[in-house]
């Protein structure tokens, strides 16, 4: 990846860009294998290639994608990565007209769509995941009572154990333990709400 930093996502074109559910999972499984060809990923949605290579050129016109290192002899394959460490899309960016409220609300729902898609698809395999990642995985409810800036703090101490965590699984990879090593989606939501 070009830039160890999250990429945050300001302009509406970009947000529309990657707001589109085909692209959004690319992204999301290019992020995931750090490069990949067209063709690769579209055997894991299956899709069409070209469908897929339109879809990535998009994403890279938007600057969210790039163009890989080769990672084969085949010179005819162009390789994709993610062009940052990931995406930000904060809600102060997109209040100051209509249309970016509207847009951020549908991407928002796109994400969390995903996600949820994601957390079924785990749960209808849990059986074949074996006794000791059942045990490790786990999904809470937590109703706190929060002033915002009390929740803004928590958001910011969660995100730092969980680069931390990022930071360590991926350097001991590095170093060989790959041993019963997975992909992990870790999905936190805070928000207010009344009764």
């Amino acid at each position: 990846m070009a830039s160890k930093e999250n990429r945050r996502i300001t302009d509406l074109g970009t947000l529309k860009a990657l707001a589109h559910p085909l692209r959004m999972k690319l992204y999301r499984l290019l992020f995931v294998a750090e490069a990949a060809t067209a063709s690769q990923l579209a055997e894991q949605v299956d899709e069409a290639v070209s469908l897929v290579s339109y879809h990535l050129r998009k994403l890279a016109e938007h600057g969210l994608l790039e163009e890989a290192e080769p990672r084969s002899a085949d010179a005819r394959e162009r390789w994709w990565q993610p062009a940052s460490q990931g995406v930000t899309v904060r809600d102060k960016d997109f209040q100051d007209a209509p249309e970016k409220v509207a847009a951020h609300l549908a991407a928002s729902r796109l994400f969390q769509e995903q996600r949820s898609e994601m957390y079924r698809t785990y749960l209808d395999e849990r059986a074949h995941w074996g006794a000791e990642w059942s045990a490790a995985a786990y999904d809470s409810e937590s109703l706190l009572r929060l002033t915002a800036g009390e929740l803004a703090e928590l958001k910011k101490e969660l995100h730092d154990v969980l680069k931390r965590y990022d930071e360590q699984g991926r350097a001991r990879e590095a170093a060989g333990e790959t041993e019963g090593r997975e992909n992990v989606a870790l999905h936190l939501y805070g928000f207010p709400f009344r009764v």
